[in-house]
Order: structure tokens, then C-alpha cells, then sequence
């Protein structure tokens, strides 16, 4: 079964094999997480994503990590906050399960996740925050890679509501 943590970190330099991007639909960088990954992994990134043909919304794409400590990124497109009514939680959890299915499918042992859509995308974090542990719990059901997933928080706000979620989850 895998192990599901929280961590307080900046995920670029997580000692993980394969790190998630929340990325924009161009995969070439951005704000926020995507910028600091795009910054961290260096310019071959950027060059490498130029020819992925960007990535729908709820979709994954793996590519090397470059300059990271992470060999691998999976880039994510999260959706945009629009009330709840365009189909956001389905969407979102599409992102955890697709990157966790390359994961799988990769072998490889760790994956981290940053709140995917919390930052301009607006999702609301304590929904966001159950369905991102909702869906790794999902996963982490049986002896399959990955063995551990980690929930990356930027402040002590989302740590403390991943964790929250978290332990709800495991009552």
C-alpha cells in the first residue's frame, strides 16, 4: 500500500523520481509552480515542451527533468475555478489519476503533487485539498508503484489543510 504524506517544501528540490507540473495548457511555462519548475529544470525544458503540443485541461504529459533533483515531470493542466458547475472536480481529479497512472505505469516509486489549480486557477483550497487526497487514497489501494506520493505544500496554510484532509480521510 502506498504511503500518502504531506510535506511543507519546495517541490523542485524534493529527492523524488518523478515531480507533477501544474502547468497551462501551452506546457511552456508560467507562474506560480509552473515558472519555478520551468526556472529549476533550466532551458532544455522549455525546448523539450516547445514540441509536446501543449496538453488539455485533466490530461498528463511526462518529460525529463532536466537541472531537477526529480528525473521525470509530469505536467498537469488543472482546470479553472468557475463555481463548481463546468465540471471542476472531475477534472481535477483527472490530473491526480493520470499523473499517478504514468507513474504507475513508469514504475516509478515516489510522485509529488503540488496543489494543482490553488494558485490563479482559483479552485477553492479545501475543495481542491479533498480531491487531490480522495484521489491519491484511490491509487494507493494496492502494491503498485507508486509507493509513496507526496503532498507538497508552499505555505503552512495548505500543509495544514492537506494534512487536515488527510486524517478525515483515514477516520
Amino acid at each position: 500500500m502506498a504511503r500518502i504524506e504531506v510535506l511543507q517544501a519546495d517541490i523542485t528540490r524534493l529527492d523524488v523520481e518523478v515531480i507533477v507540473n501544474a502547468a497551462n495548457n501551452s506546457l511552456l511555462g508560467g507562474g506560480g509552480v509552473d515558472g519555478a519548475i520551468h526556472r529549476a529544470a533550466g532551458p532544455r525544458l522549455l525546448a523539450h515542451c516547445r514540441g509536446l503540443g501543449g496538453c488539455a485541461t485533466g490530461d498528463a504529459k511526462l518529460t525529463p527533468g532536466f537541472d531537477l533533483t526529480a528525473g521525470w515531470i509530469i505536467h498537469t493542466v488543472g482546470p479553472v475555478w468557475s463555481g463548481g458547475e463546468r465540471g471542476e472536480p472531475s477534472l481535477l481529479a483527472s490530473c491526480y489519476r493520470n499523473a499517478l497512472a504514468i507513474a504507475r505505469e513508469r514504475g516509478f516509486a515516489s510522485i509529488a503533487f503540488p496543489a494543482i489549480s490553488c494558485g490563479v486557477y482559483g479552485y477553492p483550497a479545501d475543495l481542491a485539498c479533498a480531491v487531490a487526497v480522495a484521489t491519491c487514497r484511490s491509487f494507493a489501494g494496492d502494491d503498485a508503484p507508486p509507493g509513496r506520493i507526496v503532498l507538497t505544500a508552499f505555505d503552512q496554510a495548505m500543509a495544514e489543510r492537506l494534512s487536515r484532509e488527510l486524517r478525515r480521510e483515514r477516520a
